[in-house]
């Protein structure tokens, strides 16, 4: 076994396997970028090397600066972890040539299945099912478009060198082709330096299954079951779960021996993904193969009770697989849900900021607890555009299904995020949904059950006003002091009635609750509704933060035991300023402390006429010109954020007045770039 291991990635999964190798007594490095100096997967690590400035071309890309860090450390061996140079064939043959462990397949293996057309010829020779298409190398869009009609639509176009969900558009008519071809070439050429692609027939309400395999360097290879991972938006997987719902062990077997057989036609070594769709009849057809460790592995290792990582470690050191296919047992049911940084309302747009608060549920990390948390970052973290953003996933496991989606709600009610949007919320939605909860799964799921999923902003409840009216009340009384009663300012008086009015602003209204106190006994009226109102500060520890800081003094997290009428909750508010984020009854409120004139006049200034950037990123396109007249929805320009595309639409008719950016110009979150009258 290796006594020194360089780590080449960053976040949760750098974490993660730092983990496991310091269970192993592995010497770890980690490498950083400018963004990253203080994240948590450096101090994860027993030593670190900085490789570059933030974005990962000039850090996490630089195979060169990675390998010269390795020879200086030491390193026997290097762990890709997940994306940038795990499936870079050049780095593993340069891994090799300095005599270091590329902690991953051969790089023959790696450029055999790294291409998505050369892939799917080598599958076809092995005998794995294909889904009717073109997978050539003649990329002329004239013959593509010749392929899609012949196939017959709707078509998906994939990037040959793709994954993630990167360089990927369903097309519906021969008269969408064009565009969308040109959309989705540009988005390959940016994510992986390469613009080709292949066309396939697109399989209707299909599922997406994995088979996690393993093999080893004298020959052995197995399969570990299977993933569920139809839930997607945008491509990309929300949640991931083993088994398989309504998996039989004929077929299982029979996509496990067919994922074996996908391995051994490229003579693999260590871990690696077969993924297959899957039509509603139950035939299945081979997609890609991931020759990395993949996000979503967790839940396998949490239905077989084994660690994968270190399955990796042992197999590029020589040693042969652990186990054979007949001793591989599973038990349970395993899920896990991705916590993005992101605004599920705004079509999952990517969200950038501080962590200014973080608080998980309470879980044993990268074990095989009930419940799990792998993250990457900590209090105070910056969610920045360089990068994915995950912030950490949610891993539970349940002796079913139904005990399993149980754990995940209460996992998530108890995840506590501020400083950027997230998808908990959705998450919980899902989870709770009627056709996941029956397990009538597809790749199309999030959109059929759009209307559930992604509801109109809910007002924040008369508890979570509550609560918020209880959390000022204690910031006031603490900042007046606590052992001078005459200094108070949380309206006591020795005689006589109290009467207090407080305005919030909740998402796009003003709720306002009127605190009446005579004496010692107070009364919240919240939209004409009275009820007898107490609270306390709660003892705090229900959550875990491993490594987090202590938050700085512009923030501040209160747990509050509240009485309001009969009922009696426990919350927890963050206060930064006059925002108070509310966590409670498994919900979220964002409210701010308003003075009603105050937010007159902010509302009548929000209405300028201009578009803004929802996120720092680039313009690529630019589809109008100062003077033309547009319409509602008419796309107006295109910026590319986090290697996706983001269409700036019109919010409804109008003239360009101005434009303020081009083609090719960065642009900064809030950035107005078009002025329409």
């Amino acid at each position: 076994m290796f006594t020194t291991l360089l780590i080449a990635n960053r976040g949760e999964i750098a974490c993660r396997v730092a983990a496991t190798a310091r269970r192993l007594g592995i010497r770890t490095i980690a490498v950083y970028s400018d963004a990253d100096a203080g994240a948590k997967h450096v101090v994860s690590c027993d030593a670190a090397v900085h490789i570059g400035a933030s974005a990962a071309r000039e850090s996490y890309l630089k195979s060169e600066t990675i390998l010269q860090a390795a020879l200086a450390q030491g390193a026997q061996a290097i762990h890709p972890g997940y994306g940038f140079l795990s499936e870079n064939s050049e780095f593993a043959s340069a891994c090799a040539k300095a005599g270091i462990s590329f902690v991953g397949p051969p790089a023959s293996a790696i450029a055999a299945m790294g291409s998505k057309s050369a892939s799917k010829t080598l599958m076809e020779k092995a005998g794995v099912p294909l889904v009717p298409g073109y997978h050539g190398d003649n990329q002329d869009p004239d013959f593509l478009k010749q392929q899609a009609d012949v196939i017959g639509y709707p078509v998906m176009i994939k990037a040959s060198a793709g994954g993630g969900g990167k360089g990927m558009r369903v097309v519906t008519s021969a008269a969408d082709f064009a565009s969308a071809l040109a959309s989705c070439k540009r988005e390959s050429a940016s994510s992986f330096d390469d613009d080709r692609v292949l066309i396939e027939r697109y399989v209707q309400k299909p599922r997406h299954i994995e088979i996690q395999v393993f093999a080893d360097t004298q020959g052995n290879a197995v399969y570990l079951f299977e993933r569920d991972c139809s839930v997607q938006r945008r491509h990309q997987k929300v949640i991931e779960e083993a088994p398989a719902p309504g998996m039989t062990e004929e077929r299982r077997r029979a996509m496990g021996e067919a994922a074996v057989a996908a391995a051994r036609a490229v003579n693999y070594v260590g871990a690696g993904t077969v993924e297959f769709i899957v039509e509603p009849s139950g035939r299945f057809y081979f997609m890609e193969m991931n020759t990395r460790l993949q996000v979503e592995h967790p839940v396998t290792e949490m239905i077989t009770g084994l660690d994968l990582v270190e399955w990796q470690l042992r197999v590029a050191s020589g040693e042969p697989l652990p186990l054979t296919q007949e001793q591989l047992t599973r038990k349970g049911h395993s899920i896990e849900a991705r916590i993005y940084a992101e605004n599920p309302d705004k079509n999952f747009l990517p969200s950038v900021g501080t962590l200014a608060h973080l608080a998980l549920p309470p879980h044993t990390a990268f074990s095989n607890a009930d419940v799990r948390v792998d993250g990457g970052v900590r209090r105070g973290d910056t969610i920045s555009p360089f990068y994915d953003p995950m912030i950490a996933k949610l891993i539970v496991w349940g002796v079913d299904r139904d005990q399993a989606r149980a754990r995940m709600v209460q996992a998530l009610a108890q995840t506590q995020v501020v400083g950027v949007h997230t998808n908990v919320a959705f998450l919980t939605r899902l989870m709770t949904d009627q056709a996941f909860a029956a397990a009538d799964l597809d790749t199309g799921l999030i959109e059929r059950q759009r209307a559930t999923l992604l509801p109109p902003l809910a007002p924040a409840s008369h508890e979570a006003l509550a609560l918020a009216v209880a959390a000022l009340l204690s910031d006031e009384a603490s900042a007046a002091g606590k052992d001078d009663p005459w200094a108070q300012t949380d309206g006591w008086r020795l005689n006589g009635l109290y009467r207090r009015e407080l305005s919030w602003a909740d998402h796009d209204g003003i709720r306002t609750c009127v605190l009446h106190r005579q004496g010692l006994a107070q009364v919240l009226e919240i939209e004409s509704e009275r009820c007898a109102f107490g609270w306390r500060m709660a003892k705090s520890g229900n959550t875990v933060n491993n490594h987090n800081p202590p938050e700085d003094d512009s923030t501040a997290a209160l747990s509050i035991e509240l009485t309001l009428g009969r009922a009696a909750v426990t919350g927890t508010v963050v206060r930064r300023g006059e925002r108070f984020d509310v966590f409670a009854l498994g919900a979220m409120s964002p409210l701010v402390l308003k003075d009603p004139l105050r937010h007159a006049a902010d509302g009548q200034a929000e209405h300028s006429g201009g578009l803004t950037a929802p996120m720092p990123g680039k313009v690529i396109a630019v589809h109008v010109a100062v003077g033309d007249k547009v319409k509602r929805g008419q796309a107006l320009l295109v910026m590319e954020a986090m290697k996706m595309e983001h269409t700036i639409a019109a919010p409804g008719e109008g003239t360009v007045k101005e434009l303020l950016y081009g083609v090719g110009d960065q642009v900064g979150e809030g950035a107005a770039l078009i002025t329409l009258g």
